[in-house]
């Protein structure tokens, strides 16, 4: 059975929402999914799981969240090479310049990113959290 961890930070709840989204998709195909917040989750974590799904939403200047979420991303990032991921996130304002920003980070550290990566406007509706779950099937 796949291991799949769900790793988020959200201040509003949308962020959130969204992570236990992608873990009913993991378990909506057989695997198990562990869903962590930021502040719970390590580097040395990651070689216990197939796969993780990332989750933050835009900060600042279209930024990830910088007092939990970047430094436990940045941590990892050296894990990454060769590692199964997917992105998502909430925004309140911008185009999503933040999750290209990402994409493009997770990208030259080697991560193999499995799909289109999931943004909403705020809280995520009814076809965000089916996308998030597609997203989160998509890791199995």
């Amino acid at each position: 059975m796949s291991k799949i961890a769900v790793v988020y930070w959200s201040g509003t709840g949308n962020t959130e929402a969204m992570a236990h989204a992608v873990a009913e998709g993991i378990k909506e195909k057989a695997a198990d999914a562990t869903l962590f917040t930021a502040s719970e989750f390590t580097a040395d974590q990651i070689n216990n799981y197939d796969a993780i799904a990332f989750g933050c939403p835009s900060m600042g200047a279209e930024e990830l969240e910088e007092s939990e979420f970047e430094p436990m991303f940045a941590s990892c990032e050296n894990y990454l090479s060769n590692k199964n991921i997917a992105l998502f996130g909430s925004y309140g304002w911008g185009g999503g310049e933040w999750m290209r920003s990402w994409e493009e980070r997770c990208l030259a550290d080697g991560a193999n990113i499995v799909c289109d990566s999931v943004i909403c406007n705020d809280a995520p509706d009814s076809e965000a959290l089916s996308e998030c779950r597609a997203l989160g099937a998509s890791l199995v």
